[in-house]
């Protein structure tokens, strides 16, 4: 139960990089994209055919490509210092 928490709490770190990321305007260009393919994968709807390995897949996948994208940013948005204009 632990590891889930760990877990849980690393990807609410990750998406909340990633919000902030998005909003700044220094933000990479690739970052929107990538962004919105990884919010169609969680959001397949063509998981019905296999629903429990479609949920964990999307449990597994999801949080390691949003970790990975957290990882490609620049420092000053990865450490949330972003710079105000």
């Amino acid at each position: 139960m632990k590891r889930i928490a760990l877990l849980w709490n690393i990807v609410k770190g990750d998406a909340r990089v990633l919000w902030r990321a998005l909003r700044a305007p220094e933000r990479p260009v690739w970052l929107v994209p990538a962004t919105a393919l990884v919010a169609l994968y969680a959001l397949d709807p063509f998981n019905l055919a296999m629903p429990l390995a479609g949920i964990v897949d999307d449990g597994i996948i999801v949080p390691l490509v949003m970790h990975l994208m957290v990882r490609c940013l620049p420092a000053h948005l990865r450490e949330g210092t972003l710079r105000r204009a």
